[in-house]
């Protein structure tokens, strides 16, 4: 196993853990369990694929990152209704997913040939597509719209760290460990400590 194959069967199991959150939240059964975990954590990895032309997508060259999203899936379709509050560890699985996943993008794209902008639009959309389809889904509005949120900015500020260093050293796990660093203490700064993008902020609308 790769090392890139093993970020992508990470990104895909803590993906699915908090798709399968959201779907817990939401009271699906046992189906809506498996599709909205799925969703979420093939979904970035799969319209990456598409974009770089990657034939066949990862999930049907490997099918094994099916049985990783059900596994998630079941995980918390038995231990969700325990879960006191399941949108804090919601978010925190998801700020793990969309870490591992920016590292899980940028290495792809490094990996066909991409070592510039492309490769830092392939994190993102790896790290954030899955999240705004299970969002979608499950009728949240989604993370990667909310006001002034680091979440597609943390992914972005991640995958350019990592992308930097590797112009300067080269293959290194190094380059996926500052990816997954920057991009997670980011995000949880913005869940945990209230950081936001600077702007104004918008006033309440009238109605």
């Amino acid at each position: 196993m790769t090392w890139l194959m093993a970020l992508d069967y990470a990104s895909v199991f803590v993906f699915s853990l908090s798709g399968g959150l959201a779907a817990s939240r939401k009271q699906l059964d046992v189906i809506g369990f498996a599709f909205i975990a799925c969703l979420t954590a093939l979904g970035g990895g799969t319209v990456r694929d598409l974009l770089l032309d990657r034939n066949p997508v990862f999930w049907i060259e490997d099918p094994t990152n099916i049985a990783a999203a059900l596994v998630g899936a079941a995980l918390i379709y038995f231990i969700g209704p325990k879960i006191e509050n399941r949108l804090h560890i919601l978010l925190r699985f998801d700020a793990v997913a969309l870490a591992v996943a920016s590292a899980a993008g940028l290495g792809i794209a490094i990996s066909v040939g991409y070592v510039g902008p492309i490769a830092i639009l392939m994190a993102m959309i790896t790290a954030t597509f899955g999240g705004l389809l299970r969002d979608v889904v499950c009728n949240e509005i989604p993370l990667v719209l909310r006001h002034r949120e680091l979440y597609v900015s943390a992914a972005f500020a991640g995958a350019l760290a990592g992308l930097g260093l590797w112009h300067v050293i080269g293959d290194s796990l190094w380059v996926f460990g500052v990816t997954i660093g920057v991009t997670w203490a980011l995000r949880m700064g913005s869940i945990s400590f209230g950081l936001r993008l600077p702007g104004p902020a918008h006033p309440p609308a009238r109605r």
